[in-house]
């Protein structure tokens, strides 16, 4: 089976439980300041998990594309990936333990679906600690579907229990492995006794109660179910493969770089990992770029990340002896694999050659730099008796002209030296350190931070930019925002720095609807008859699905200031959002301004 089948089949399968396909959704996440990218499934569907209502219904189902970076050293080896695709199913208040477990179970054993070998299953389930009970449910619902007591392993919070954060939603959570040793698994053996040969498919997340406090849980009056299956591990156990670079989903980016390298990849297992980084880095740095909120390489945030990326696949490229700019290569075959599931991948060719291009040269410069830099320090390195290059010296030559290690160490193997490589990585962690991000891994996915203020700068980012578009033009165009209790960011699509003219113009029409005290409606609407509306949206939905449309306005023969797709929280009536003050205005990337804004005061929320 296929990665392109395996998809279609999952989704196949959900829809005939009743589960509506929806659309995975950006890359980039949508006013959620506590992540750099989607890193999960349900990333998306927060707002949904959180009480709002879905358009699609209660049964959800979809494919979506993910990013993770907290293990990027780790990629390299058989498994390890930044980028990954997620197959999920969700139940918002309708089903809950009984039939998520049944569905699973189903799907991975059924002749007419995975046909996966029942005695390579096994599962685990919370082991209940001072905090709550036990989860027997779950352990007998997996019996009396056939799972031998055995085969199923009771281990504490820290692998089965799923937690919002310090307070909000939580509950136990039950993964589901399959056996990748020798022959059948021993009796006795699961995921609790042997976790080496052992492999997580799936997890389903059982959202049964609210946290007050440290040491309060009740239990949830609607209770949801997020469940998610990595399709690239289940399309290597399905395949009989021993790595997911043997499978179809990187073995032609692995064919490109071969023909490039004139290295054929299993021949060296030093050269294969630097195959492997080059394979799964360009493979995000498209995912990335080709996203309908794609950012581009630069020195902060999901920029920072792709930079990364790029850069350490040119610099394994070198490993391999690739003497000339290569990635829009590999990208070609990228875009060409993924251009099915993923069309935006193709909308967005050109710019993807043009930034993957852009940037490889960019490092390139960087690396002469870094090499003059190296040699410029050459005299006062040699009077150092032990001929020794401190690992703050190499981090410093890293960190500041992105000259990697591995060079310096070579650099320095050809005048006699060695590298403090435990320095370094000593000064590497301490700068990790100082500029962690909570994207390293939030719980195991993360729910956004919301509040009432939090909706009320969500609705503000609509009037934004309406009057943003109002000012400056219809080529306004959002591209991110991010929203935290403190101040909203804005990015949109602009060639030049505003006037303090524009700036002054749009803060007033901003404010000036807030004093009119708009109200806010949402309907519920295909999206093809959204579009015809008038309403605003990336447009990256299936057609005919169902989507959210909030308007801003009487809505009295089009008698309203904003309309747009979207997902909320959003505010009752404008007077609610309070003061809006415009605080910087600047350049983000190339094409791209930022607002930074803040808002203060204003009217309480409606209770719901």
């Amino acid at each position: 089976m296929t990665s392109n089948e395996l998809r279609t089949k999952y989704i196949e399968f959900f829809k005939s439980k009743g589960h509506a396909e929806i659309s995975g959704q950006s890359l980039i996440p949508e006013n959620d300041p506590s992540v750099l990218f989607t890193t999960a499934g349900m990333h998306p569907l927060v707002p949904y998990l959180l009480g709002e209502t879905h358009p699609a219904g209660t049964r959800l189902t979809d494919y979506q594309k993910c990013v993770r970076t907290g293990d990027i050293d780790e990629v390299g080896d058989p498994s390890h990936l930044t980028c990954f695709e997620m197959l999920g199913n969700w139940s918002l208040g309708d089903y809950f333990k009984k039939d998520s477990i049944a569905f699973s179970y189903e799907f991975l054993t059924s002749p007419k679906w995975l046909a996966l070998d029942p005695k390579k299953i096994s599962v685990t389930v919370f082991a209940g600690d001072e905090n709550a009970p036990r989860d027997e449910e779950a352990a007998q619902i997996w019996k009396d579907n056939g799972m031998p007591e055995d085969k199923i392993a009771y281990l504490p919070a820290s692998d089965n229990w799923w937690a919002a954060g310090p307070t909000g939603p939580c509950g136990p959570d039950t993964e589901i492995f399959y056996w990748v040793g020798e022959g059948l698994p021993p009796q006795g053996s699961n995921k609790g006794t042997d976790s080496a040969n052992w492999m997580e498919i799936w997890n389903n997340v059982f959202m049964q109660y609210n946290r007050v406090d440290e040491k309060t849980l009740v239990p949830l009056p609607k209770q949801n179910v997020d469940t998610g299956m990595g399709l690239e591990r289940t399309n290597c156990i399905l395949q009989g493969k021993t790595s997911v670079y043997l499978t179809e989903v990187f073995q032609p980016i692995i064919h490109t770089i071969e023909t490039l390298s004139d290295y054929t990849y299993g021949t060296d297992a030093e050269k294969d990992k630097s195959v492997r980084i080059i394979a799964d880095h360009s493979r995000s740095a498209v995912f990335i770029l080709g996203d309908q909120k794609g950012c581009v390489p630069s020195n902060v945030g999901a920029g920072y990340v792709l930079r990364r990326l790029i850069r350490r696949a040119v610099r394994h490229g070198m490993k391999l002896g690739i003497d000339k700019d290569f990635l829009s290569e590999i990208a070609a075959t990228v875009v060409e694999n993924f251009k099915a599931p993923y069309p935006e991948l193709e909308q967005n060719r050109e710019k993807i050659f043009k930034e993957l291009t852009a940037e490889e040269a960019k490092f390139r410069t960087t690396l002469k730099k870094g090499e003059a830099e190296f040699q410029k320090l050459l005299p006062n390195l040699m009077k150092n008796p032990k001929k020794i290059i401190s690992g703050k010296v190499a981090y410093n030559l890293y960190e500041t002209y992105g000259y990697p290690l591995e060079l310096t160490e070579e650099l320095g193997a050809e005048n006699g030296f060695t590298v403090d490589v435990e320095g370094f990585k000593e000064a590497e962690k301490k700068h990790q350190e100082a500029s962690k991000t909570v994207d390293a891994g939030k719980a195991k996915g993360g729910l956004a931070e919301q509040s009432d203020v939090t909706t009320k700068y969500h609705t503000a980012t609509h009037l934004l930019q309406q009057a943003l578009v109002n000012v400056l033009g219809d080529q306004v165009a959002q591209k991110g925002s991010n929203i935290t209790n403190e101040r909203m960011r804005f990015d949109f699509t602009f060639e030049r720095p505003m006037t303090p003219e524009e700036v002054k113009k749009v803060e007033e029409i901003v404010n000036e609807k807030i004093k009119e005290d708009l109200p806010v409606t949402m309907q519920v609407m295909p999206l093809d008859k959204a579009k015809a509306s008038g309403a605003r949206a990336l447009f990256t939905n299936k057609y005919g699905e169902d989507v959210k449309v909030y308007t801003i306005g009487r809505d009295v023969e089009n008698d309203w200031f904003s309309k747009e797709v979207c997902g909320g929280p959003h505010v009752q009536h404008t007077a609610q959002i309070g003061d809006f003050k415009i605080q910087k205005e600047q350049s983000s990337s190339a094409g791209v301004r930022r607002i930074r804004a803040v808002i203060s005061g204003g009217l309480p929320l409606d209770p719901q």
